[in-house]
């Protein structure tokens, strides 16, 4: 048998005397942050109810519920024909509401980044525009957008579209100012302006993860399209929260399945495509 090499615990602790260091206030820090955040874990969830009858009793009544629910039960061919179609309508909303805003996005990111915009006001504005959409729901503005142009498909792409705008201008920036700077030198160095160097510098770079975050909240934005159906956005989310309410679980629960089975493939799909930009930029880079 091999003999193993002896360890040389004083060389050890003399050239790494933090690892081998006592319990110091930093670590007492930690542990002191660490205690206290979850003390106000479980303070929250004391005073929200979560240990008392009221969570018991609702683990039971939520088992007859899935009980009622199955098996998933469609309620006729004519049904599953209508909930396709309205499945098919929500998935379109996601689809043109997420594309939209990547489109609008992605100069209002330029604008916010800031090794692209020289200008501090200008850069400022963008980024607080930026704050402020991102700060309102999706719901609200399914809601605002169906008062502006009325109940349909049309006022949930315009919802998700903007709910999305200011998340894309965010995550865009931040990817174009994470991007490396030789490029961008290079092509100056060599007499092209500012806006070459965007073009052909950054932008190249920078689009996998562009399009990988785009990808990610189609995905997204699926789910979320079924909710704000169930406010008259269009969509399946009204023909599911018309079930929930008329007590039709097993229709329900197919109108569930359905939505599951949807986001899965388009997860799929989304996740082969993200896999194959990564491959493309690898290889560019060799």
């Amino acid at each position: 048998m091999a003999q193993h090499p002896k360890i040389d615990l004083a060389a050890l602790r003399t050239r790494h005397p933090a690892q081998f260091a006592g319990f110091g206030r930093g670590r007492a820090t930690t542990l002191a942050i660490a205690g206290g955040a979850l003390a106000l874990l479980v303070f929250g969830m004391i005073w929200l109810g979560f240990f008392g009858e009221r969570v018991m009793n609702g683990f039971g009544e939520l088992g007859k519920v899935v009980v009622l629910m199955l098996p998933p039960d469609p309620g006729g061919w004519s049904h599953v024909k209508l909930f396709t179609s309205a499945l098919i309508e929500t998935v379109a909303i996601a689809l043109i509401g997420t594309l939209g805003a990547a489109a609008f996005g992605l100069p209002l990111g330029l604008l916010a980044a800031k090794n692209v915009t020289t200008a501090r006001i200008l850069h400022f504005m963008t980024r607080r525009t930026l704050d402020t959409i991102r700060s309102v729901d999706i719901l609200i503005w399914a809601l605002i957008w169906i008062n502006v142009v009325g109940l349909g498909p049309f006022a949930g792409a315009l919802a998700i579209m903007t709910s999305d705008l200011g998340s894309f201008g965010k995550l865009f920036s931040e990817a174009i100012e994470a991007s490396d700077r030789r490029p961008v030198e290079g092509i100056a160095s060599a007499g092209g302006g500012r806006i070459l160097g965007v073009r052909f510098g950054i932008l190249p770079e920078v689009f996998p993860v562009l399009a990988s975050q785009v990808l990610y909240y189609f995905e997204s934005n699926t789910r979320s399209a079924t909710i704000i159906g169930i406010v008259g956005a269009g969509g399946i989310g009204l023909h599911l929260a018309e079930a929930i309410r008329v007590l039709e679980l097993q229709q329900a629960s197919f109108i569930i399945l359905m939505i599951l089975v949807t986001v899965a493939a388009i997860d799929l799909v989304s996740n082969q495509l993200r896999f194959a930009l990564i491959g493309k930029r690898g290889q560019g880079r060799t």
